[in-house]
């Protein structure tokens, strides 16, 4: 009895053409079932989009007004945090209204988060989490002073000292 130790013949590697085949067969699986799945999501998207374009184009072409939402900057907010009171905190953010803007509940707003933000402590706004909340809590607060006129609010900038 033989085997390839006595022989002295190492058990053959599998070729280069072999291993090229498999890599190009694998390549075309592939390739199809990325055509397959991209047709299958296709026809999802165009009809997403067709009536959003529908909206957009027909519009203007009417001469309708459409609502669109409207951006109000609020002046900088400069006050002091609750605790501990030596910490101030400076914020820039914007209103999103969803319907046109009303500069006077944009200030009544802006007065609103002053005082709120005197009431806050730093250990409530201390990282990612707390910065999220500080987020809800004035995107609430400007939705209930504005009677839900206001979509949301946006940080433009964040600053503790």
């Amino acid at each position: 009895m033989t085997t390839p130790e006595d022989t002295g013949s190492a058990p053959k590697k599998p070729s280069a053409i072999i291993t090229i085949a498999v890599v190009l067969a694998l390549s075309a699986v592939a390739a199809g079932g990325g055509w397959f799945v991209g047709g299958m999501l296709a026809p999802q998207v165009e009809a997403a989009v067709q009536p959003a374009e529908a909206e957009a184009h027909g519009g203007e072409a009417e001469g309708e007004a459409h609502a669109v939402p409207k951006v109000v900057a609020l002046d900088a907010i400069t006050t002091n945090l609750a605790y501990p009171s030596e910490n101030w905190i400076r914020l820039e953010v914007s209103l999103v209204f969803a319907e046109m803007a009303d500069e006077a509940m944009a200030q009544t707003i802006h007065q609103d988060i002053i005082a709120y933000l005197r009431t806050v402590s730093l250990q409530q706004i201390e990282g990612a989490r707390g910065f999220q909340h500080l987020k809800e809590d004035l995107t609430e607060r400007a939705a209930l002073r504005s009677q839900g006129k206001v979509a949301s609010l946006m940080f433009r900038t964040f600053v503790i000292e």
